[in-house]
């Protein structure tokens, strides 16, 4: 710091400001690992992303100033100024790093800073980054980063498809309970019908029935009056007021073929 501080005190103060965070950073993961409850660990994390979203700011204002004062400084300084950026650049890469490592710990599924495409990390620092980076690593650098698209666009095939086939075995669920339930609508007209044929079959039967209790009555009505006839007559053979009956009357005097008369 002190040869920054020979050198320009703009330098100085954003490299005291960046040690500052850097500490703070140290400080905070030490912490971090002590920590068991996870919503607490959660949020301690996002605390220390906003001191390394802080830190990056700083690296930039840094590279700016670095650019600004490379005309008037020596090749030796200009080459000490970028060895101290890509030392800051990679100290806080590697807390970036460990912010990661907890992050899949904690599975916070977010994209967040230094977090890839999309983010607004390393897409941010194209410029600050990309200063500090050969050609072969920042093709390397592109191809990690449209392996990870692909990967992200087959998980969103895969959720796509998965999605489908979940609705193609809804609808045919839907489809065999619809069926079921026609199946069960017609079975119970049929009972339905069934019952009301039977009822009238019973009530046919009851009327039969009664109709023949009624003949049956009569017909024992009449024989107890020929029986009660019959036993008056036997009792009782002169009784001028009953009519005879074939077979049971006194009989008759019949003249006999031989009688001399």
């Amino acid at each position: 710091m002190d040869q920054l501080s020979a050198i320009s005190v703009e330098l100085a103060e954003l490299d005291g400001q960046i040690s500052d965070i850097f500490r703070a950073l140290s400080n905070g993961f030490q912490k971090l690992e002590k920590v068991k409850d996870s919503s607490r660990q959660s949020r301690q994390l996002e605390e220390l992303t906003g001191k390394m979203r802080e830190c990056k700011r700083l690296i930039k204002e840094f590279d700016r100033e670095v650019k600004e004062q490379e005309s008037r400084n020596t090749a030796d300084t200009n080459k000490m100024l970028n060895e101290k950026k890509q030392s800051l650049i990679k100290e806080l890469n590697s807390y970036v790093a460990l912010k990661k490592q907890y992050a899949s710990n904690l599975d916070i599924k977010r994209v967040d800073l230094f977090d890839g495409p999309g983010g607004e990390g390393y897409a941010e620092d194209n410029g600050l980054v990309a200063s500090s980076m050969t050609n072969q690593q920042m093709m390397d650098t592109g191809n990690n980063m449209m392996d990870e698209t692909d990967q992200v666009i087959e998980r969103s095939k895969k959720v796509v498809e998965d999605t489908v086939n979940v609705g193609a075995d809804t609808a045919a669920a839907l489809k065999a309970q619809t069926d079921q339930m026609s199946r069960i609508v017609n079975e119970l007209d049929s009972i339905h019908f069934s019952i009301k044929k039977a009822s009238q079959l019973v009530k046919d039967i009851g009327r039969q029935v009664a109709t023949d209790r009624c003949i049956m009555a009569l017909l024992f009505i009449i024989v107890l009056g020929v029986i009660a006839v019959i036993i008056v007559k036997l009792v009782n053979p002169n009784n001028k007021d009953i009519r005879d009956i074939p077979g049971l009357g006194p009989p008759a005097a019949r003249r006999l073929l031989w009688d001399p008369k």
